[in-house]
């Protein structure tokens, strides 16, 4: 077989890099660490280059376009991160496979891969399911204890018991916008505290009871008798022109007054401004938000930082001190089938939007 270049690009430490290399001996491995950084703070909006891309790397970085150019044109299969250069389908001639090893196909829309004839796989399901799960029991459990409060008494150094108000999580209902491999995993890890769970997924049609871990799975149609009832609102669906604004002013007038709303998929599920207001007039309870319309480009709405029943994170739900490995351990896997003819895992589906 013919040596095939492997490009990665992004944060790895250089054992990742050793699995991949040890894969195949047809693979070389091509190191690209380091080398695009000064490229993304000149393409990519301030915003994501501040969260992104460390300033340290933007300062050493001392390649030029022509280097980079000569790396991206050698390169066969693409390992990267988030973000990327945006000209990628037009700068490698070779490209045939690309590994993202984030979950979110929608990071790509930005560059010229979208919709074109590159295969591209990413690790949904792999390394972010869990962590994003236990993101949303962390943020369950900080509302349904009162832990805001607590931050906020000891900054004032007194105490004000009359403004916790816990209740007990055994027992309410959560619902999952998106049984998905992410919406799967906050229904198991949401089921071992008590809590009853019912969802949505696309492709179910009609309504079933007891399945796939939940007591009810229903039809996107369904989507308001699922808000209805529940005490918590799990996001977890992709970001689809289907999805787009999913939860708008109905949807939260639909919700529980005592309800919290978690997103953990993208910021354009949600019409943000009707949020806003159902935060702001107690239409629902409260807001944990990972995500917010057009994220990478620019920081919340100043309505949402100011809110005092809104938590905002910045779209950490998916990082852990093993997120890398096993993001590695799926590439590598994939490498293998690549390389026997197999089919693919995860390969992004351009029509269906991931």
């Amino acid at each position: 077989m013919k040596s095939l270049n492997v490009l990665v690009l992004g944060a790895v430490g250089d054992q990742p890099l050793e699995e991949i290399a040890a894969v195949d001996p047809a693979l070389h491995v091509i190191d690209g660490r380091g080398v695009f950084e000064v490229e993304y703070a000149q393409t990519w909006p301030a915003e994501t280059v501040h969260r992104y891309v460390p300033q340290t790397l933007i300062a050493h970085s001392t390649t030029t376009r022509a280097e980079r150019d000569a790396l991206l044109a050698s390169a066969d299969i693409l390992c990267l991160r988030f973000p990327f250069p945006l000209d990628l389908r037009a700068r490698c001639p070779r490209l045939t496979w690309i590994h993202q090893t984030p979950a979110g196909a929608s990071n790509l829309r930005m560059g010229d891969v979208w919709g074109s004839e590159v295969i591209v796989t990413t690790s949904r399901g792999y390394n972010n399911a869990l962590p994003i799960a236990e993101y949303v029991l962390a943020a369950i459990f900080l509302r349904a204890k009162s832990l805001p409060q607590g931050f906020h008494d000891q900054a004032r150094r007194t105490f004000d018991r009359r403004a916790y108000r816990p209740i007990l999580v055994h027992g309410k209902t959560l619902g999952v916008i998106g049984l998905g491999g992410i919406g799967s995993e906050v229904a198991r890890l949401a089921r071992a505290v008590g809590m009853r769970v019912v969802a949505t997924r696309r492709w179910v049609t009609t309504t079933q009871c007891d399945i796939e871990g939940v007591a009810a799975l229903f039809p996107p149609s369904e989507l308001s008798t699922v808000l209805t009832q529940s005490d918590v609102v799990a996001l977890c669906a992709q970001w689809t022109p289907e999805t787009e604004h999913l939860i708008g002013a109905v949807q939260l007038r639909q919700m529980k007054p005592t309800a919290l709303l978690i997103n953990v998929a993208r910021g354009e599920l949600i019409d943000q401004y009707a949020l806003i207001t159902a935060l702001r007039e107690g239409w629902i309870a409260g807001a944990v938000l990972d995500v917010y319309t057009e994220e990478f480009t620019g920081p919340p709405p100043e309505e949402l930082w100011r809110l005092p029943n809104v938590l905002i994170t910045p779209h950490t739900s998916v990082g852990t001190d093993v997120s890398h490995a096993r993001g590695t351990a799926l590439f590598c896997q994939n490498l293998r089938r690549y390389l026997n003819g197999e089919p693919l895992l995860n390969v992004i589906d351009w029509a269906r939007g991931y």
